[in-house]
């Protein structure tokens, strides 16, 4: 048990966590899901952590076909550059390791961006907090429990 999945139990959403067997030398995690799934990759959710100038920490969700745009990121949260951020600085940060960072249950609640595609879809996948486990949620419902913002993300 992860803590997004303690904290969507917690709150009573209705979600779905679907699992596959990871494998180690895969190259992109998010599209790794996809595939181990059978999911259309528009459909499956990154999430990326990026510093923004001068000092603060973000969350971006997008979909793993794509890249995440910094310029509209920056332009979205208010500042003039984006990066990504350190690995040690997210993994501190959420609690998680690489290619395992949910957007839920994070050890510092960050302000958070969802691409816009996902604001019409019926049910997007996020990483459950772990690599080979994956959320099924409304977008909505990760929008409402995380504060987050629908906004061009997107490359």
């Amino acid at each position: 048990m992860t803590p997004a999945i303690e904290l969507l139990k917690k709150r009573n959403f209705l979600f779905q966590v679907l699992s596959y067997q990871h494998d180690s030398h895969s190259s992109s995690y998010g599209l790794e899901a996809a595939e181990k799934l059978q999911l259309d990759p528009k459909l499956v959710f990154k999430t990326l952590v990026l510093q923004l100038e001068p000092a603060e920490l973000v969350v971006a969700i997008l979909p793993v076909s794509h890249q995440l745009d910094l310029k509209q990121l920056a332009k979205a949260a208010g500042s003039k550059k984006a990066a990504m951020a350190a690995p040690a600085a997210v993994e501190r940060s959420t609690g998680y390791v690489l290619g395992g960072v949910s957007p839920l249950g994070q050890k510092k609640r960050l302000r958070t961006f969802i691409d816009q595609s996902a604001e019409h879809l019926p049910l997007i996948y996020v990483s459950a907090g772990r690599r080979g486990l994956e959320i099924a949620i409304a977008p909505e419902q990760l929008q409402l429990l995380l504060g987050a913002s629908f906004v061009g993300l997107a490359q």
